[in-house]
């Protein structure tokens, strides 16, 4: 499995706005908008328009409002349905043969009809071309496409799979038009073709214009008449006053914890502007080599565990724009326990640090780096690990220091292995625990920290895969979470919660910040 680029976190540059993609409304459908176009700011950029090539957070913001998949996630809920397709469902008796059958008269915003066609180029194209930045992985369990007819799509795994349904109900599963894309090579000319509730009209180095697409058939119901995205690329502050001045409707990915903070603190005033909160499941994590010399010995990571306080880092430096999380996998997704809180309390214990180091052997203040990039997770996360090395030190225990790299290097010394505490965010590619687990867990995993337990991988991992009613992998989804609290390669820290700002007149907005990582354009209203 190659490591993603859904790397993020801190919360959220720093702390806000966290939620990234696809889905679908469940009103019916409508080819046409209502209401006032809405302007929509953030710092993040759309790094393709390809849906073969992009990872990034911004990108698939643009796959899941201009194209279609066969399933999307309804508002609201984590379980997909169908979108492109008028149903999908496994074969009987097993989670290896998926078969879907296309919506009627389903046509692309060029005119184009889509048929299975399409559906089979589209999954047979990302795989080929299996760009470093692309979603290929998630297809990785794909083994052949068969169209026996233009409406029917059947797809043979490779081995069970019943996570399928909601891989394909994300940016990976988009939907393109098998005339307007090469099946070798990326789309660069900074255009789309796609089927879903919006087009794209222009892409520039500042903003994105959608309209509402004529020719969308789905569920979706759009509040708008078009979308303009203006790029703020990392620059809060602007971002932030263009929302003041009227510039923007809405503010979305970019803000930081003071930013919302005290745009909280306006709402009521006559600012004019308002904060919608909504839930998440983006995470972060210290992860520990357990190769490496110091912390590869398990008593200092249960020290740590012992030491951390939660409760602290994100009332001090996240300003409760985050909540403390005590497992792998975060609350409001299924199968979701406490497994560290239960091993390891949720205030500091310092004695039962102290003991946990002598049961190990370890003699004297433990020296300790701690890892941080800001760069990727934002300007918050140098503060957070600052925060945890003095409480590390507060106890005695620990000398801990923090050193912050820029990602490129911080990267390749983390492939290299040449960090032994460092930090990792995650924002999901779909609201599933494996997303929380195989990633982190399975072969070839991206924690890259050297941890690898038989049982995860021999047995819990594939029985969860093998699970097409999700509710009876539960069990094997706690044990898991409880072997990882156990073995500790990984400390939870926070859960994320998402932010939009807007502009009093803007309506809609709680129905784009849900676990499913959806941002639903057709959702917003303005006037």
């Amino acid at each position: 499995m190659k490591a993603h680029n859904k790397w993020l976190t801190a919360p959220l540059a720093a702390g806000v706005a966290a939620a990234l993609l696809s889905g679908c409304g469940t009103e019916k459908g409508g080819s046409s908008g209502s209401g006032d176009s809405v302007r929509v700011g953030m710092s993040d950029e759309v790094l393709a328009t390809d849906p073969a090539a992009g990872y990034d957070p911004g990108s698939w913001l643009l796959f899941n409002n201009v194209f279609q998949s066969l399933m999307a996630f309804p508002k609201g809920g984590s379980k997909p349905q169908p979108d492109a397709a008028e149903n999908c469902a496994f074969d009987k008796g097993g989670s290896k043969v998926y078969r879907c059958t296309l919506r009627d008269g389903l046509k692309f915003s060029n005119g184009s009809e889509l048929t299975s066609e399409d559906v089979k180029f589209s999954f047979e194209r990302a795989l080929k071309i299996d760009d470093d930045a692309g979603p290929a992985p998630l297809l990785s369990t794909i083994g052949a496409i068969e169209t026996p007819d233009a409406k029917t799509v059947v797809f043979r795994l490779k081995v069970p799979d019943a996570t399928f349904p909601s891989k394909i109900a994300s940016g990976a599963g988009s939907i393109v038009d098998h005339h307007s894309y090469d099946d070798g090579k990326l789309r660069t000319d900074g255009k789309a073709v796609g089927s879903g509730p919006y087009k794209l009209d222009s892409f520039s180095d500042g903003e994105a214009a959608f309209s509402v697409n004529p020719e969308y058939k789905g569920t979706a119901k759009p509040k708008n008449t078009g979308v303009t995205l203006k790029f703020f690329k990392g620059d809060r502050e602007a971002l932030a006053a263009a929302l003041k001045k009227g510039d923007v409707d809405v503010a979305y990915r970019g803000l930081a914890a003071d930013d919302i903070a005290a745009l909280q603190a306006d709402t009521g005033t006559g600012s004019g502007v308002k904060v919608v909160e909504g839930s998440s499941a983006e995470v972060q994590h210290l992860v520990f080599n357990v190769k490496d010399p110091v912390v590869g010995k398990k008593g200092v990571r249960q020290a740590i565990a012992y030491l951390v306080d939660r409760d602290a880092l994100v009332r001090d430096v996240h300003r409760s724009t985050a909540s403390p999380l005590y497992s792998i996998v975060p609350a409001g997704i299924a199968g979701h326990n406490t497994a560290f809180f239960d091993a390891y309390g949720d205030r500091p214990q310092p004695a039962k640090a102290r003991k946990a180091l002598q049961d190990a052997g370890v003699k004297g203040k433990v020296k300790l780096t701690l890892w941080s990039t800001p760069s990727r997770y934002g300007p918050a996360t140098d503060q957070e690990f600052k925060a945890i090395a003095k409480q590390l030190n507060s106890s005695g225990l620990f000398d801990a220091t923090v050193k912050s790299v820029e990602i490129g290097q911080y990267e390749k010394d983390v492939k290299a292995g040449k960090y032994g505490v460092y930090v990792k965010g995650w924002v999901p590619d779909y609201p599933d625990p494996d997303n929380f687990t195989a990633p982190f867990f399975g072969e070839g995993n991206v924690l890259g920290n050297g941890y690898d337990n038989a049982k995860i991988t021999g047995r819990l991992i594939p029985a969860t895969a093998a699970a097409t009613d999700r509710s009876k992998a539960d069990a094997d989804f706690a044990e898991l979470q409880d072997v990882v609290a156990a073995d500790l390669p990984i400390l939870p820290l926070w859960q994320g919660k998402q932010y939009a700002v807007a502009r009093d007149d803007v309506t809609g907005l709680e129905w784009t910040l849900d676990a499913s990582t959806v941002f639903r354009f057709w959702e917003i209203k303005k006037g």
